[in-house]
């Protein structure tokens, strides 16, 4: 019979833990379960990035890239870039972001036709 007590005691901590962390923040959710139930899941943490975004902006930030490249010329493109390392931290740091890259280069001879 003790032992009946002592799992209802442990039950119930585990219940208001449980109940607990549910009421002190938004990092709970209530979920509709296969069975129909109603049941309060913890909510995923940590940053929510979507992915295919970010693809699609490094990929758009490599056509711009290369779109500049093909317009200035190989050479013209590398002396506005040094140009950049010239002036100031963010300048510094737009270069080295700027800097012509394999994909880049190669996307701009073959898109060099179609800007001239």
């Amino acid at each position: 019979m003790p032992d009946k007590f002592a799992d209802f005691d442990k039950r119930l901590t585990r219940i208001n833990r449980s109940h607990r962390r549910v009421a002190r923040g938004p990092s709970y959710a209530p979920v509709v379960g296969a069975d129909g139930l109603i049941v309060v899941r913890r909510r995923r943490s940590g940053p929510n990035i979507p992915v295919k975004g970010l693809i699609y902006l490094v990929l758009g930030f490599c056509l711009f890239k290369s779109v500049a490249i093909a317009h200035f010329g190989a050479t013209g493109y590398a002396d506005r870039i040094d140009e950049m390392k010239q002036g100031t931290v963010f300048e510094w740091a737009g270069a080295w972001v700027l800097q012509p890259d394999r994909v880049s280069i190669r996307i701009a001879t073959t898109i060099a036709p179609f800007i001239k």
